[in-house]
């Protein structure tokens, strides 16, 4: 018996259907690449004098879309409601420092890691305060950034006021200002801040091994991570991101 004419077609049509789903267009509108990100968290994201968005993971993320052969749209956000946003459909990716964690994979995805960051204790310069583990803030008033691996860390030692804040600036500025006795933030910020913005912070105990960080997308959206990766990929092998982590830190901070 032959085959009706829409029993041969529905094969075909699902066919379509599954590999229009696996283009890395499908989550996309036209030729932009939304991305998400603070741009308050210098050498990350933030902005200069002339109000435009710099950084190394703006430099990162504008190669990446790049690679993609799409138009960079940058979205500013609190990192306290960025990973929501994220769910919302808001933007498509988030190149904003996320470190990729078992719990944050649960809900969220990730690209390959771009880089790898490492905590670590900031303290006034001149301060007599010297702390050598997190434990060692257990009875202090420390800042950190809302919804951050780092307050996180905070809560899980105990014992630590634990004073939040939108963004870095402000944590810096209270530092400074003696309302708060000692920050936790990222490594690479530390360096920033003392050669560059020239603030009276210093950098105390480095705390733990380097962790991964990555560029965070919706889950399960498998076709826009190949993408992803091919373009890190490529960025390494051809010096780009050599180049971009050279310019923000002086050295690769793609190795852990």
């Amino acid at each position: 018996m032959k085959k009706s004419l829409l029993s041969l077609l529905v094969p075909v049509a699902l066919a379509l259907s599954l590999g229009a789903c696996s283009s890395p267009r499908s989550t996309l509108e036209g030729d932009t690449l939304k991305i998400g990100m603070e741009g308050t968290y210098p050498p990350f994201t933030s902005k200069n004098e002339q109000g435009e968005l710099v950084g190394f993971d703006v430099d990162i993320a504008r190669a990446v879309a790049q690679k993609l052969n799409l138009k960079p749209e940058f979205v500013l956000t609190e990192w306290s409601g960025i990973l929501a946003g994220l769910q919302a459909n808001k933007y498509d990716v988030i190149v904003n420092q996320v470190g990729i964690t078992p719990e944050r994979q649960n809900s969220i995805g990730f690209s390959q890691p771009y880089a790898y960051s490492r905590p670590q204790i900031i303290v006034a310069k001149g301060s007599t305060f010297d702390p050598g583990s997190l434990e060692d803030l257990r009875g202090k008033r420390v800042g950190s950034t809302l919804g951050s691996n780092y307050e996180k860390q905070l809560i899980d030692t105990g014992g630590i006021t634990i004073v939040t804040y939108p963004g870095a600036p402000e944590i810096l500025a209270d530092l400074v200002a003696g309302r708060i006795d000692a920050a936790y933030n990222d490594r690479l910020v530390v360096n920033h801040i003392i050669n560059d913005q020239k603030l009276a912070v210093r950098g105390a105990e480095q705390i733990g091994e380097a962790a991964p960080v990555g560029i965070a997308l919706k889950k399960g959206n498998s076709a826009l991570k190949d993408q992803i990766d091919k373009a890190l990929t490529e960025m390494r092998s051809d010096g780009t991101f050599q180049a971009i982590s050279q310019k923000w830190f002086g050295q690769d901070v793609g190795q852990p």
